[in-house]
């Protein structure tokens, strides 16, 4: 890496969600939904709770960095040959949610992690839509 390289990467997505926020909330910290859309874990939305996510290409740990319910979720994103952060938006738009993913600190010699997050959460995202518009209140 030379001076002139950044030594961090990041990636950011948005999607409008025809849902309200407490209902894409609920998606992104209930562990049973977090299981059907991203992988299964034992999340809990508490500052400072860690937690595990296992997926058949390995495991992802974290900790919980910031909850403010149904507006902003933050945690590190632990996972092979990558350490990060992933951090969460949800801002009110008409009768649906605008949601922000911002998947930051990801360190520019992880290439193989940075493309793999980068065709990743586009498909975590059609996955997170789909249980949403499948979800009873």
């Amino acid at each position: 890496m030379t001076d002139s390289e950044p030594a961090f990467r990041a990636l950011d997505f948005e999607r409008f969600l025809d849902h309200p926020p407490e209902r894409v909330w609920r998606a992104l910290t209930q562990s049973s939904l977090l299981g059907e859309w991203l992988m299964p874990c034992d999340f809990q939305a508490e500052s400072g709770k860690t937690f595990a996510m296992e997926a058949e290409w390995g495991q992802v740990t974290g900790t919980v960095l910031a909850v403010e319910p149904e507006r902003l979720l933050a945690y590190t994103w632990n996972g092979p040959g990558l350490t990060s952060e992933v951090t969460w938006t949800l801002t009110p738009q008409g009768n649906g949610t605008l949601l922000r993913l911002d998947h930051t600190k990801i360190p520019a010699e992880s290439k193989l992690a940075y493309h793999g997050a980068k065709v990743g959460w586009p498909r975590f995202l059609e996955a997170l839509e789909s249980v949403l518009a499948k979800e009873v209140n």
